[in-house]
């Protein structure tokens, strides 16, 4: 594959934040349709956000792009 192909950076932590905004959907609406408790919504959704926070502070350090 030569550089005109290439999309983006290769490196999965750059795939992090779409699978957190992802599982969070899926964690409200799963809630929402009584699959899963209240607790576990209640629970889930912060540190869903305290792993993308952290993920984020990562990348600046990210050295491959």
């Amino acid at each position: 594959m030569d550089a005109s192909t290439k999309r983006g950076c290769a490196c999965p932590h750059h795939l992090v934040p779409a699978v957190l905004i992802t599982l969070l959907g899926l964690l409200f609406l799963l809630g929402n349709l009584n699959v899963l408790s209240v607790t576990v919504v209640d629970i889930g959704w912060p540190i869903l956000v305290i792993i993308g926070g952290l993920t984020k502070l990562m990348e600046r350090r990210c050295r491959c792009c």
